[in-house]
């Protein structure tokens, strides 16, 4: 804390050098920043925050973010609800999203196996998407779990529940690098994973 500062201020430095990214210089800057702006737009920032932690909330079907108890691609009759594909986080559905490729629908399990991290299937939306893939609508499940090792796990665990219902499984093409993750793939990358994507062996 310096004491040069106020203690208002010394706290936002120390807030914002909690964000991941940002260091102690940065963090300054951002709060000088604030310190500057107008009361309207640093309001506005306090009620964007205010606003995505208190109305923020997880899709009923895919568990995607949402602010409505149903998500907008859930909700949206023109997408190909057949089809489902899963993804370990919602900053995937972005990336995904971004290609413009993509006329499913998703299914975030919010995480990966990883008993060695205190992980385990049940801690995960898995049971949820059984239930959606028994209810008899869907035809293809398109894994698109990140391409390393906790994610091809949590893959061939999830095909082992489904298999028996008999729908298509599918996993997105290895245009995607071993040990990435999918929210820092390129979009070129991205198309091509989703293009080839095939039968999981």
């Amino acid at each position: 804390m310096d004491p040069a500062y106020t203690d208002s201020l010394n706290e936002l430095i120390e807030q914002f050098g909690r964000l991941p990214g940002i260091g102690p210089k940065t963090a300054e800057r951002l709060a000088f920043h604030v310190l500057r702006s107008d009361t309207k737009e640093a309001l506005g920032l306090s009620k964007a925050i205010n606003d995505l932690k208190s109305k923020i909330r997880q899709c009923r079907i895919c568990f995607n973010l949402t602010e409505t108890e149903t998500c907008r691609i859930c909700s949206d009759t023109k997408r190909d609800h057949s089809v489902i594909c899963v993804v370990e986080q919602p900053k995937d559905v972005i990336s995904l999203e971004k290609t413009g490729l993509c006329r499913w629908v998703y299914h975030v399990l919010n995480g990966h196996i990883a008993p060695l991290e205190g992980v385990e299937p049940h801690d995960l939306t898995i049971d949820e998407l059984v239930k959606r893939v028994r209810s008899g609508t869907v035809k293809e499940v398109v894994m698109a779990t990140n391409p390393n090792i906790e994610g091809d796990g949590t893959i061939l665990y999830i095909s082992s529940l489904l298999r028996p219902l008999g729908v298509k499984i599918n996993r997105l093409a290895r245009g995607l690098p071993t040990g990435s993750n999918i929210e820092y793939a390129s979009g070129s990358i991205l198309a091509d994973a989703i293009l080839g994507r095939g039968p999981i062996e």
